[in-house]
């Protein structure tokens, strides 16, 4: 009996751990046969588990969404980084979940073995987040977004652009991405015929899912690479050409995603594009990265810096 309940044990980890698995992989693993295989599954279904099973050569098994939460089987890394994760979460971007998060950690932090409380006490005590200065995204309306890319299901939302003109978009959602400060939506607006992004916290709360649809090729270089881009392109009203004497692996390690795009000239050349509100605030940051530099566009940021570099001269001349 023991032996059996150990064994029910490993099958439902290894639902957990993948979507679909074929009855032969299932039997490899678990050292069984396909009817002790087909026995296991019936007890798990006798305990409230829905198992679903296709059958024929190439049937296999998945475990379906029931009307309770089924216990979560996880090894020693993944428990901790759920746990670091809640704790993150608690005073994250995402609207809403704080509450819901410091209690399940409390209830994850209560089963954990000695040896992982450790671990986690310890990154706890050495982890030190920054105030959060990004906008604040609503819970549900991320799940909604989450489940729709899952099940290439079609998003219908009202949207605020940047400026604050309001529209109303239908999209083939494909991928959330998180900056580290905001969450973007990379979709492909069915009305333009084009991939967009989309800043969550800017989406309407009420999203209505619609047809499934086929995923497309993500855009060049990916979905995360696209953001980038987008971002870094977003209208400013300066906008800045610049050579940086340096690769642009090492420049990348400098200027964040969203502050611009680099493009890599030679080992020891790169250029970034980059843009701000002011011609200051671009002199300031290019003066802070920490790389020789030479402005190539546009003349008034380069006269903007002349300007500047007079008036720091000046200001460190030592008066007798």
């Amino acid at each position: 009996m023991l032996e059996t309940s150990a064994r029910l044990l490993r099958l439902l980890s290894l639902f957990q751990a993948r979507r679909y698995w074929s009855g032969v992989e299932l039997s490899e693993r678990l050292e069984v046969t396909a009817r002790t295989l087909r026995r296991d599954v019936d007890r798990l279904r006798s305990l409230g588990y829905p198992v679903n099973s296709t059958a024929g050569t190439g049937g296999g098994y998945q475990l379906g969404a029931g009307a309770t939460l089924p216990p979560l089987l996880l090894d020693d890394d993944e428990a901790v980084a759920v746990a670091v994760g809640l704790r993150t979460a608690a005073s994250g971007t995402v609207a809403g979940i704080e509450e819901a998060s410091v209690r399940a950690l409390s209830k994850l932090q209560q089963v954990l073995p000695t040896r992982l409380r450790r671990r986690v006490t310890a990154l706890h005590s050495f982890i030190l987040p920054l105030a959060n200065i990004g906008p604040m995204v609503d819970a549900e309306a991320l799940s909604v977004i989450a489940g729709a890319c899952r099940d290439y299901e079609e998003l219908r939302f009202s949207y605020q652009s940047r400026d604050g003109t309001g529209s109303t978009r239908q999209v083939e959602p494909h991928r959330l991405v998180h900056t580290g400060r905001r969450w973007y939506l990379v979709a492909w607006d069915v009305g333009r015929r084009d991939w967009r992004t989309f800043r969550v916290d800017r989406i309407a709360p009420r999203l209505a899912t619609g047809a499934r649809f086929t995923p497309r090729e993500p855009p060049d270089g990916g979905f995360a690479a696209f953001v980038t881009r987008s971002v870094a392109y977003a209208p400013q009203l300066h906008q800045a050409k610049v050579t940086l004497h340096t690769s642009a692996e090492l420049a990348a390690e400098r200027v964040p995603p969203g502050a611009g795009m680099l493009e890599a000239v030679d080992r020891n050349t790169c250029i970034l594009h980059t843009g701000a509100s002011s011609l200051d605030t671009l002199s300031i940051y290019l003066a802070l990265i920490d790389f020789d530099f030479e402005v190539r566009e546009p003349p008034e940021l380069m006269e903007r810096i002349r300007w500047l570099a007079e008036r720091f001269s000046r200001a460190a001349k030592v008066t007798g």
